[in-house]
Order: structure tokens, then C-alpha cells, then sequence
């Protein structure tokens, strides 16, 4: 047989003919990329490089200003439950004591008593830059762990963004840890499953945390370029286990058809690096051309999280067309040793699968009704995202299991106080420093008439070289609501109205409210064009790959019809309180910000995934003379056990994630594992193939022979399917 000689044919025939060159040239590359991880620790990013817009301008204004705040941890003591108020002033000494002694720390302050008189309050200033102070907070926290021991009867405790940082990181990276050593065990068992045999299912999981562990390593590198927001090691293991294992996953499959037929293991490597390692670097080319869309919000943490998710797509792939074929060579028969009782026999039916076929059948038979009743479901499904309400993630939201956000709590308990604080800043030239001051009075004047109710009387800094100064204006509602929405409306109209006079730029209001109000909007204003990217660089692949127009239309339909269903989903389980019980989280109203953004385009080239692999099987058939609907019900068919596994997988990893406390993971793993469930049922079974069936020889236009960049020229005869039939 002939087969076409593209990109991954070549490197699979050559990786198959020098298969120990091929396990060198990769082992070396793989340890090379893991030794990029000692050339530095990871670079974290800071406050400032997440803020857009004003609120950024505001960051930048008190830099100059020489104004900004250090960090304050918040320690109290308090008698235990049945214990008496006595010797916590002795015990509030001691840890005044010790924590002025530690050079991390500036100055110390209190005790401050609670109304109640059972709580006290020491403060301490850290030195240093208050972005630091997470990563020199545990000599604080030690301190307080020793007067704890020296006083049991009370409880020493510490609360302060330095602290909850360093504990929120430490959390994080013991939940991914355990997500990690879930989601590998349950891989292993569907792959097991799908191939009934062990060293099958364990080489697509070698490979992909080969690839989870290289990625890590260089993006310790890649976020000198991109600092880390804290999430991207996240993305990088739930991307790469998922899209690792499935890239395996296809090849594998095609790769035992051909053996099933009888060639010997280099022919079928042939096959298998020319048809599946075609579609392998498709689909990994749309994931990473959609994950470069991105770049297009303007926004640190979305470009972050997208180059991690590149390196690891990346790696993933390119172990698969490299290194998978000369392992394949190498173990020859031995890939399906040794092999499971019952589940092994059961992946040995031929044929494609009588379920599937059957349930193609009514989207076949009648694709108008079925084209109609299953787009009419999914958009049905996506109508609640039209009420997301989206909100950043704020301290008050970080899980409860955090011994400091329980501090916290009792913090805000114990001493009650005005919620939040918005900061007005103003910076001017040298030559204009003389109309700081009256512009200033002025404006504290006007926050101060109305200060009644939510504001409070500002407080004013002044920069040291007397061309700055910075309003600390507090007040009573929270941030993320509508209250705090339009009082930070309200505040910034009264700015532009009081300092109109004064240069553009020198002035700017920011705090928290404010960094969430233009954090948002700016996602807002950027997602249609990062959806356009997306869409466009989409089509453009997809025609590549398949020399059709009306593929590519396709495939960037059924991108939208399933991210706008999970999106609607999302709506309904996070903005809401009925999925609270089920998924062990507190619904605070809303959709995280950037959760929306990141999850478009991760879904839109992991759909891609199989919808490659399945058009290009169909593809196939209608090659060697086969009707559209003959060819749909086959390929689909046909590809049904590999699709299922690679669903079941991807499933499996996202739920692991869905599993997690933090809401943002909670509602990432959620969304993407509706998202995939959706593509691989409804998607599959009802609207890919009624509308395949009706456009008919119209899904290769504009192509007139019926050739592709992704079919063999001449392809062999149709391979009996391996696999469960489901």
C-alpha cells in the first residue's frame, strides 16, 4: 500500500527504522528541558502586573509616589473555649517581643481589646516590599507558633495577606499534588479498560507525565517572560495528563488495527504515524494556535496560563509522532503484555460498534429532526450564560479549610471595620507640584460631603518629594457588589469632575473594587476579539488540514454550540446554591472573571481532538467509494472505543479538578469536563452526523477529487475495528 508522506509519516518511519537513535535523541531533549528548572525558581507574579486599566495607572502612581503600603500581619489572642481572658496581656508581650527581635519585621504595634475585652490585637509591619512578604512571612508565623506553646490555654493565632498567601500556595500545591496522584490511577484503569492490556495503558501515562515534568521545568524558564499568577503549574498538569494520554491513545489504536490485519510492527508504525500522528499534530496545532488567542486579551494571567498550557500541548505532541514509534517497534508484541483476563477479550471484537451504530441511526435516518432537536438543546443549555455575572476572586472567597482565613474570620469578628478601602492617587510634574495641595483639599472637601452612609472621611498620604499624594477612602460595602460597583462609578466621576484641570494621567483611583471593575471590563471589551482570533485561527487549521471551507464552518459551529452549553451550565451550578451539597462549595453568586476566557479556548482545541480524528476516519471511507451516510455511521463507528476512552479520560482528569476547594479550579474542571462530556455524546452522536449527512458531498467543497492533506492517498482496505464496541 501507498501511503501520502506527510510531516508525522516521515518522522514516524524514520523513528520506527532507528528506534534506540529516536529514544536518545528524546531522552536528551526531555532531560534538557527538565534541567531548565535549576537554572531559577519560578517568577512570581506581583499585584501591579495583574491590574488593567486605571487601577493599574493608580499602582504605577503610588510607585512614584514612594506610597506604597507594606505588608501587616494581624495577630490575636483569645481564651479557648471554657478558659479564662487571664494571661493573654503577658502572652501579648512575649509575642510583641519576639516579633520585634526578627529582622523581617519593622515595627510592632498594640494590643488593641475588643469590645468584648476577650480578644487581643498585635500588629506587625514587615520590611521589604509587600509582594515579597509571602515568601518571608514563616519566621512571623513561627514566632506565633512559639508563644502558642508556651500558652495553650490561649489561642495565638495570625491572619494578614502575607500569610494567607503563603498558606493559600502551600494548600494549592498539596491539592494539585493529590489531584495529580488521583487523576494518574484513573487514567491507567480506563486505558486499561480500553486496551486490556497493561504495558498499552502504561505507556500513554509515561509519556504524559514525562511531558507534565519537562513542561514544569521550562516554565520555570518561560515565566521570566510571563510571571506566574499562581495557577499556570495547575493548567500545565490538567492540560497535559488529559492531552498527553489522548494523543497516545489514537495512535495506539490505529497502531493495533494494523496488527490485528496482520502487519508486522514497522508497517503498521506506517499507518498509524501517517493517518493517527497526522491527526495528533492537527489537533495539537488547533490546541495551540487556539491557546495563542490568548495573547490577545491583554492580559498577564490569561498570557500565562496559555504559554504554559503551549509548552506542555507541545510536548505532548511532539513526544507522540517522536518517541511513541520507536517504543512501539521496540516492544513489538510485548505492548500488549501483560494482558487483563475478560477485559483483554473484550477488545478484541471487530467490526465497528452495533451500539453506536444504532445510536447514529436516528440522527442518520432523520438528520433534519435530529439536526434540529440537538442544536435546539444545546442552545437551550447555553441560554443562562447570557445572566453570567462575573466577579475576581477576592480574599473573603478563599476556602474556609485555611487556618488563616479562619483567623481571619475571627479577626473581622472581633474587630469589625469598614470592609474595603478604594485609593485615590495623584502624581503631577515637577512644575505643577505648587496645585497638589489645593487640588487635594478640594477633592477631599467634596468625598467628605458625601461621606455620609457608605464613604467614609478620607485619609491623606503625602509623597515625600511633595508632588504626590494618596486618599484612602474607605467604606461599607463589599467588594464585588453592585453597592461597591457604583461607588467606585460614583468616585471616579467625581475625579474627573474636581480634577479636570489637572494633566491627563496624574491621577487615578484604584483598590480593590476598582481592580476588579477593570479587570472584568476588560476582559469584556477583549473577548470578542480573542473569540474572532480563536474562530479564525480554527478555520484556518482546520482548512488546511482538510481542504474545506465547509469543515472548517463546521468545526468552528460545533466549537461554539459546546462552549456556549458548558458556559450555560457553569451559570446554572455556580451561580446558583443547588449544586452547593453536591460539590462541597459555598456559590458565591458569581462566574470567576477569567474563567470564562480560559475555558473558550482550551475547549475550543480540545474539541478538536477527536472531532480530527473522527472527520478524518470519515474521511477515509468516503475515499474508497463509501456514500456520506455510509461513511459517517463507519467512521463514527469505527472510532467509537478510541473517542470513548479519550472522552472518559479527559472526563476523569477535569472531575479530578472539579473535585478540588478552590473555586476557580472548582469551575474550571466543572466546565471543561461538561464541555467534553457534551462533545462526545450530543455532539457526536446527533449534530456532527445529521449535519454531515445533509450536506452531503458539500463537506469537501470546495475540493473536486476528493483529496486531503489528512487522508492517505491510497489507503489500505477498511481496518476492523479493536476495541470495546462502545
Amino acid at each position: 500500500m501507498t501511503l501520502k508522506r506527510n510531516i508525522p509519516a516521515r518522522i514516524g518511519y524514520w523513528s520506527a527504522a532507528h528506534p534506540w537513535r529516536a529514544v536518545l535523541v528524546w531522552l536528551v531533549l526531555t532531560l534538557a528541558a527538565f534541567s531548565t528548572g535549576f537554572l531559577g525558581e519560578t517568577r512570581m507574579a506581583t499585584q501591579a502586573d495583574m491590574t488593567v486599566g486605571e487601577s493599574a495607572r493608580a499602582a504605577r502612581l503610588i510607585e512614584d509616589n514612594g506610597l506604597k503600603e507594606p505588608a501587616t500581619e494581624n495577630f490575636l489572642l483569645s481564651p479557648r473555649v471554657g478558659q479564662d481572658a487571664g494571661g493573654a496581656a503577658d502572652a501579648a508581650d512575649e509575642l510583641k517581643r519576639r516579633l520585634a527581635e526578627l529582622p523581617e519585621v519593622a515595627s510592632v504595634t498594640g494590643p488593641l481589646k475588643s469590645e468584648d475585652g476577650r480578644t487581643l490585637l498585635v500588629r506587625a509591619v514587615m520590611k521589604g516590599d509587600a509582594d515579597s512578604a509571602p515568601d518571608r512571612v514563616t519566621a512571623l508565623t513561627d514566632a506565633t507558633a512559639q508563644v502558642q506553646e508556651r500558652h495553650p490555654a490561649l489561642r495565638v493565632e495570625e491572619t494578614g495577606d502575607a500569610s494567607i498567601q503563603h498558606d493559600f500556595q502551600d494548600w494549592l500545591a498539596k491539592d494539585l499534588s493529590k489531584a495529580t496522584v488521583i487523576s494518574v490511577p484513573i487514567t491507567l484503569v480506563v486505558l486499561m479498560v480500553v486496551f486490556g492490556a497493561l504495558v498499552t495503558a502504561g505507556v500513554p501515562v509515561l509519556l504524559a507525565l514525562f511531558a507534565v515534568g519537562s513542561s514544569l521545568s521550562l516554565w520555570a524558564l518561560a515565566s521570566r517572560l510571563f510571571p506566574d499568577p499562581g495557577m499556570v503549574p495547575d493548567v500545565i498538569v490538567l492540560m497535559g495528563l488529559a492531552v498527553g494520554v489522548d494523543y497516545c491513545l489514537f495512535y495506539l489504536r490505529r497502531y493495533r488495527e494494523e496488527r490485528a490485519k496482520g502487519y508486522d510492527a514497522q508497517a503498521a508504525v506506517r499507518v498509524a504515524a501517517a493517518t493517527s500522528g497526522h491527526s495528533v499534530l492537527v489537533s495539537g496545532i488547533a490546541v495551540l494556535v487556539s491557546m495563542a488567542g490568548l495573547y490577545v486579551a491583554g492580559d498577564l494571567m490569561l498570557a500565562s496560563m496559555a504559554t504554559g498550557a503551549i509548552i506542555v500541548v507541545a510536548m505532548a505532541m511532539v513526544s507522540t509522532v517522536t518517541v511513541l514509534p520507536a517504543l512501539l517497534v521496540k516492544l513489538g508484541r510485548a505492548v500488549d503484555r501483560p494482558r487483563i483476563p475478560v477485559l483483554w477479550r473484550l477488545t478484541q471484537g471487530r467490526g465497528g460498534s452495533r451500539v453506536w451504530t444504532a445510536i447514529l441511526r436516528p440522527a442518520t435516518g432523520h438528520p433534519v429532526v435530529a439536526a434540529v432537536l440537538s442544536v435546539g438543546a444545546l442552545l437551550a443549555l447555553a441560554a443562562p450564560a447570557l445572566g453570567m455575572d462575573l466577579k475576581s476572586t477576592q480574599l473573603a472567597d478563599f476556602p474556609r479549610n485555611l487556618t488563616t482565613m479562619q483567623s481571619y474570620d475571627r479577626l473581622v469578628a472581633a474587630f469589625p471595620s469598614r470592609t474595603d478601602t478604594d485609593v485615590v492617587v495623584l502624581r503631577l510634574p515637577a512644575d505643577r507640584s505648587a496645585d497638589l495641595r489645593p487640588a487635594v483639599a478640594d477633592l477631599a472637601g467634596r468625598i467628605e460631603q458625601g461621606a455620609a452612609g457608605d464613604r467614609a472621611k478620607p485619609e491623606i498620604r503625602w509623597s515625600t518629594d511633595g508632588r504626590g499624594a494618596v486618599l484612602d477612602v474607605s467604606r461599607t460595602s463589599a467588594t464585588g457588589t453592585d453597592e461597591a460597583r457604583t461607588a467606585v462609578r460614583d468616585l471616579r466621576a467625581l475625579l474627573d469632575s474636581t480634577l479636570r484641570g489637572l494633566p491627563a494621567g496624574s491621577y487615578a483611583l484604584g483598590g480593590a473594587a476598582a481592580e476588579d471593575m477593570d479587570y472584568t471590563a476588560n476582559l469584556h471589551d477583549r473577548l470578542p476579539w480573542v473569540m474572532a482570533a480563536v474562530f479564525a485561527l480554527t478555520f484556518l487549521v482546520m482548512l488546511a488540514a482538510f481542504r474545506s471551507v465547509v469543515i472548517a464552518l463546521t468545526t468552528v459551529l460545533l466549537n461554539l454550540l459546546s462552549v456556549g452549553a458548558s458556559f450555560g451550565i457553569l451559570c446554572l451550578v455556580f451561580q446558583k446554591t443547588w449544586a452547593e451539597p453536591l460539590l462541597d462549595f459555598t456559590s458565591t453568586g458569581h462566574v470567576v472573571s477569567w474563567v470564562p476566557v480560559l475555558l473558550f479556548v482550551i475547549l475550543s482545541g480540545l474539541s478538536l481532538d477527536y472531532h480530527v480524528f473522527v472527520v478524518s476516519r470519515i474521511r477515509e471511507r468516503v475515499l474508497i467509494g463509501m456514500t456520506t451516510r455510509n461513511a459517517v455511521i463507519d467512521g463514527i463507528s469505527r472510532t467509537a472505543g478510541v473517542v470513548t476512552g479519550a472522552a472518559v479520560v479527559m472526563v476523569a482528569v477535569f472531575s479530578v479538578f472539579g473535585a478540588l476547594s478552590f473555586v476557580e479550579m472548582k469551575q474550571i474542571g466543572v466546565g471543561l469536563a461538561v464541555a467534553v462530556a457534551l462533545d462526545a455524546t450530543v455532539i457526536r452522536a446527533f449534530v456532527l452526523p445529521s449535519l454531515m449527512v445533509l450536506l452531503g458531498r458539500a463537506n469537501w467543497w470546495p475540493s473536486k477529487t476528493g483529496r486531503s492533506a489528512v487522508a492517505p492517498s491510497s489507503m489500505p482496505e477498511p481496518a476492523e475495528e479493536v476495541g470495546l464496541g462502545v
